[in-house]
């Protein structure tokens, strides 16, 4: 097959179908109604300490008031992410941190810094008179929650192909970046997923959404700002000298840059009878949508006590007629939350009707016709079984990489501080990223989280653009089981010591992973915003010791 697109001279259009004007500046817009203007005096400028945050009511709405450095700024008092109260986050530093899934606002811009989230805040005009602290904005600006950054299109003649392979939040968030930073040139990105970009953590708490409903932008975003998303599109291979992909369906793109950013793909399992029907893996909506259909009022048995596998336990607490866990280790979580944290949880699931099978394993899967019935454990005992999900951890989607002359460890692809792989031009991001890692000293890590997906694909394409960025971000990770929220903060690998601040028993406490004398990482449920500013602190470089920790968050908590 001929080439889908020339670096050079390409022989098909792939610019998408925004109709940027000759220059790819943004798209002129008819004069905005900004509707009724609104000021308000919301309080005395001598009544706000250095470095304090307020929730101000203005026209009917509210914003988040903020002085640090002597000055003042207003911005839109809600996360862009799940919509957090970022008055009980964290200020630190020039940056608002959101307190429950640590997405990062510059404090005088509104500009979104660090994520999971994409859309930045607000931004109000502020002014002292008389020491009367004044916000100025109008209904319109006021309605809106969230502000997407200005962002260029496709200019005609610049035929520059920056292509990403891949369809998850570091190919999103690279591609806005992109466009953000004032790149003029052919943004493509191509997954082999039939749904454009969508929000992956909600899967497994949200079996029954679709694609659609998950998506974190529409379909006219991508053609107002001239990025061409492929879906069903596979990556086979990567020809670096030639700067080439091909694809499944046997049609190539050239790139002058490339990202890859495929994602992982759920491990199998490979007991007999894997191959039977309602035996699941949890990869995309459809089969979230599958999986939350079958187990309604039948035996749901879940392999694996990671965080998908046990989110879908408690999606299936109460729905389901049985729901049973099958775990290798003693205790659920217990490799990344120890052994106190995940009997705590274990019993938040026993409680709810969930029963356990711990340091078990499956040795076969039963059927009827084709068809799921018993799971057999290594213990002996036989489980009924109208439906099993396997969540027994990922592996990275780089198979198709095999070929390329890109150096990998373990199947993921090793990057450098700007997230640049071993070739020239060649980048990667999210899961399949093995990268360095500041606040554990550069040490190469491969981590697959959401937040840090995104700060991958943002730093990636800062490099593409040639700005020389090096990676520096905190991994922040939740979980939502039974409404209850847990936050971790850190990289925790290997930590030798838990130290408990507050109580277990009544799920609300904060936990620090400890090494020697450092702590590693944070955790905490019910004890906003500890996390956030244990993160921030990570952020600045420094690091929590022990006896921080046995002192307590009030304690410590004064570095900020």
């Amino acid at each position: 097959m001929g080439s889908l697109v020339s670096r050079k001279k390409g022989s098909a259009d792939i610019s998408g179908k925004g109709g940027a004007n000759s220059e790819g500046a943004a798209k002129p817009l008819p004069p905005p109604d900004v509707g009724k203007p609104i000021e308000v005096k919301v309080c005395k400028a001598s009544d706000m300490q250095d470095g304090e945050m307020r929730e101000v009511d203005i026209g009917g709405g509210k914003a988040l008031l903020i002085k640090e450095d002597g000055e003042f700024s207003a911005l839109g008092h809600k996360c862009t992410h799940y919509g957090a109260p970022l008055v009980k986050g964290v200020l630190c530093n020039g940056r608002v941190r959101c307190p429950w899934h640590g997405a990062c606002f510059n404090s005088k811009t509104g500009d979104i810094e660090d994520f999971p989230g994409l859309d930045s805040l607000p931004k109000f005009e502020v002014t002292v008179e008389n020491d009367n602290v004044v916000v100025k904005t109008n209904k319109k600006v006021l309605e809106k929650p969230k502000r997407m950054k200005e962002m260029s299109c496709h200019s005609p003649d610049n035929d520059t192909v920056y292509l990403i392979v891949g369809g998850g939040g570091a190919a999103i968030t690279c591609a806005e970046t992109l466009r953000q930073e004032g790149f003029k040139g052919k943004v493509v990105m191509a997954t082999k997923e039939p749904h454009l970009p969508y929000d992956r953590p909600k899967l497994s708490k949200a079996l029954d959404s679709t694609g659609e409903a998950l998506a974190l932008r529409d379909k006219n975003f991508f053609s107002v700002y001239d990025i061409e998303v492929l879906t069903e599109k596979e990556a086979t291979s990567v020809d670096c000298p030639s700067k080439v992909v091909t694809f499944a369906d046997g049609q190539t793109i050239a790139y002058d840059k490339l990202l890859i950013a495929t994602g992982g793909k759920p491990r199998p399992c490979t007991s007999p009878g894997s191959d039977l029907e309602n035996v699941c893996l949890l990869r995309s909506p459809a089969d979230g949508n599958y999986i939350a259909q079958q187990g309604k009022g039948k035996n749901v048995v879940i392999v694996g006590t990671s965080f998908i596998g046990m989110e879908v336990a408690a999606y299936f607490a109460g729905k389901a007629s049985s729901v049973s866990v099958v775990g290798v280790s003693s205790t659920p979580f217990g490799r990344v939350l120890g052994e106190q944290v995940g009997s705590m949880l274990r019993k938040m699931h026993e409680e709810k009707g969930v029963k356990f099978y711990m340091n078990n394993g499956v040795v076969e899967f039963k059927g009827e016709n084709g068809k799921l019935k018993e799971v057999v454990l290594q213990s002996g005992e036989t489980l009924p079984a109208d439906l099993c999900i396997v969540g027994i951890g990922v592996t990275p989607n780089t198979e198709f990489l095999s070929d390329s002359g890109i150096e990998m460890t373990r199947g993921a692809l090793d990057v450098d501080k700007t997230m640049q792989t071993s070739q020239d031009h060649v980048f990667a991001a999210g899961d399949i990223a093995h990268f360095p890692l500041p606040m554990a000293d550069g040490e190469k890590v491969s981590i697959g989280h959401w937040q840090l997906a995104k700060a991958h694909g943002r730093c990636a394409a800062l490099n593409m653009l040639g700005q020389g960025v090096e990676f520096n971000s905190v991994p922040f990770f939740w979980t939502m089981q039974y409404g209850k929220s847990l936050r971790y903060a850190g990289y925790g690998a290997g930590f030798e010591d838990v130290v408990i601040e507050g109580s277990l028993d009544d799920m609300q406490f904060v936990a620090y992973y400890v090494k020697g004398d450092d702590v590693l990482a944070v955790a905490s449920m019910n004890r906003d915003p500890v996390v956030a500013q244990a993160a921030e602190i990570m952020h600045s470089g420094r690091t929590l010791s022990r006896a921080d920790a046995e002192a307590g968050s009030d304690s410590w908590k004064s570095q900020l």
